[in-house]
């Protein structure tokens, strides 16, 4: 039997499918672990390869949004804007 590695990248295919997944991330109350996932939407929406990525101030892109760093609030919100998306807080039930 062949197993394929598995690549998230190619399942986050609709705006549906990124929020699901950015919202399970949140869900893991894991700062590195939602970047990551940032990063990986970031990267499905060819965001963090063109010039957006430098309009928006990172470093490093792939650097800026791993598991390794906590990149800075302010760098979130600027690659949330650039993703068209925004976080929402709410009561837990």
């Amino acid at each position: 039997m062949i197993f394929k590695k598995f690549n998230v990248l190619e399942f986050l295919d609709s705006d549906e499918t990124a929020v699901a997944y950015l919202n399970a991330a949140l869900a893991e109350k894991d700062p590195g672990y939602f970047s990551k996932a940032l990063g990986n939407v970031a990267l499905a929406k060819g965001v963090s390869t063109g010039s957006e990525a430098y309009a928006v101030g990172w470093e490093s892109p792939h650097r800026t949004l791993s598991d390794e760093d906590n990149p800075r609030i302010d760098i979130l919100f600027k690659v949330l804007e650039t993703l068209n998306a925004r976080l929402i807080i709410a009561e837990e039930s």
